[in-house]
């Protein structure tokens, strides 16, 4: 008898098993399990896939060696073999006798129940003047409820406003830690290093030593022992003018024995032209030994004019390189504050002066004359955050009953503020604060809806304290009433 051969594959189920006995056109149908692979068939899938192909005429079996899948289809009776040439020639018994399902006879009366069960419309609708009234109670419907949804009204007012203001004293120093209601405040402070030159010509005549003096000394031996008097030996006056030997010279063994060593003046310029007898000291050690005198005057010692540098032109150019260097400071300290901060302009000042030299040095003659500076400054400012904070609890108890804030506060000085001996710097600070008479929205609402625009604008006028006519705008333009529902109305405030 011919026989169906199907191989079941490990992704088969339910559904694909049974499409595949659809296609079978013979007797039998033969499902082969694969030796390695598993295939997933509950008993109740064999007992659908045995009835389908008994619908199509056909009798199900297996080949398999799986003891479970053998025991469920041994249970409905399937036949089951291990191998498929045992299935072949094996004996698969008698299929079970199929039953024909005949369907009951039509019942005769089914049109009959079905008239009497509808029910009939009333006669007023199915007349043509009923259908015309139904529709024109529709149509009405829909506009009135289009009418109550699709206007849109904005109302535009302007409620008088006003400025609130307030003159506050300030102390302001290092010393405060917090804002106090009395008007202390903390001042900060920070630190700025900067450096300037600056050249100028110079526009004097100056005096400078020129040429040194010159003379001789002579030394007298106060011991019994020939002394060695080294060159560059310093005498000097008892004004201290110092000469030194130019040589080196030995004083003879014996009391009183002497020796003359020419001498020469340390500085430059006439003031060491000295009289005879004038020099009476030795420097060093020798001065235990020997005394030093000067028989005859010394001479040769000048000074010479020259352009250079005032005493006078030296403050200046000082002066004038401190007070740049003061205003980059302030432009500096500037830049590290906030844009609102206060900078105190007049606690500006100078914390160090690192380094200053002036070229050529004083006495020195030059036709110019250079100044450099390294200057660390001080600088206080006080923060915006503190102003506001001193600001906003004095102005929030002046603001009038119904009125509220409207805009950003402003802060000024009313002069500028000094800073006195103690370090405290006082100010008068002047806030002022917009403020804006509170307009109630659902007041207005009330008062505009379900009204034409004319006489809504009349009435909120007299209710509210505006400083113009409220402005009504519609959409779509050509309606002519406000929205009867308060959320198709917008209220703006300017």
């Amino acid at each position: 008898m011919k026989t169906k051969i199907i191989t079941l594959e490990s992704h088969d189920d339910l559904i694909s098993v049974r499409d595949k006995l659809s296609w079978a056109k013979t007797p039998r149908i033969l499902l082969v399990w694969p030796k390695y692979e598993k295939v997933v068939l509950r008993i109740l899938d064999l007992k659908i896939l045995q009835r389908h192909a008994d619908s199509l005429g056909a009798q199900l079996g297996l080949v398999t060696r799986r003891l479970n899948v053998r025991r469920d289809a041994e249970a409905l009776g399937i036949p089951v073999f291990k191998t498929l040439t045992a299935a072949q020639k094996g004996f698969w018994g008698e299929a079970a006798p199929r039953e024909r399902r005949v369907p009951p006879p039509p019942k005769a009366d089914l049109r009959q129940m079905r008239d009497e069960a509808r029910v009939k419309e009333a006669a007023w609708r199915t007349s043509l003047l009923g259908r015309l009234i139904a529709f024109s109670v529709g149509v009405a419907a829909v506009l009135i409820l289009a009418s109550l949804f699709v206007p849109r009204a904005v109302i535009t007012i302007q409620p008088e406003t006003r400025d609130v203001a307030l003159e506050i004293p300030v102390n302001a120093s290092p010393s405060f830690s917090s804002v106090s209601l009395s008007g202390e405040i903390p001042a900060q402070t920070l630190s700025v290093e900067l450096s300037g030159e600056k050249t100028l010509q110079a526009s004097s005549l100056v005096t400078t030593p020129k040429t040194k003096a010159q003379g001789a000394a002579q030394f007298t031996n106060l011991s019994a022992d020939e002394i060695l008097i080294p060159a560059g030996t310093v005498v000097a006056t008892d004004a201290l003018i110092r000469f030194a030997t130019l040589y080196a010279a030995r004083l003879p063994a014996g009391a009183n024995k002497t020796v003359e060593v020419k001498i020469a003046a340390l500085d430059a310029g006439p003031q060491a032209n000295v009289e005879a007898g004038a020099i009476r000291v030795i420097e060093g050690a020798l001065g235990l030994s020997a005394t030093a005198t000067n028989v005859e005057a010394t001479s040769g010692g000048a000074n010479v004019e020259a352009r250079g540098a005032s005493e006078e032109e030296r403050a200046a150019l000082r002066d004038s390189v401190l007070a740049d260097l003061k205003e980059k400071a302030k432009a500096e300290a500037r830049k590290q504050i906030g844009a609102n901060d206060w900078l105190i302009d007049d606690a500006l000042a100078i914390e160090n002066i690192q380094s200053e030299k002036f070229s050529p040095p004083d006495g020195e003659a030059s036709p110019t004359l250079t100044y450099a500076a390294d200057v660390e400054f001080s600088a206080r400012y006080v923060a915006e955050t503190d102003l506001k904070t001193l600001a906003l609890s004095s102005l929030t108890a002046s603001v009038p009953p119904d009125f509220s804030a409207s805009g950003e506060m402003t802060l000024a000085p009313k002069s500028a503020p000094f800073t006195d001996s103690t370090g405290v710097t006082r100010f008068a600070l002047v806030a002022k604060q917009p403020v804006r008479r509170n307009a109630d929205a659902a007041q207005i609402l009330n008062l505009a809806r379900g009204r034409d625009p004319q006489t809504a604008a009349a009435l909120i006028q007299k209710a509210l304290s505006l400083q113009s006519a409220p402005q009504i705008s519609l959409a779509p333009s050509w309606w002519k009433w406000l929205p009867l529902i308060p959320f198709n109305i917008s209220v703006v405030v300017h």
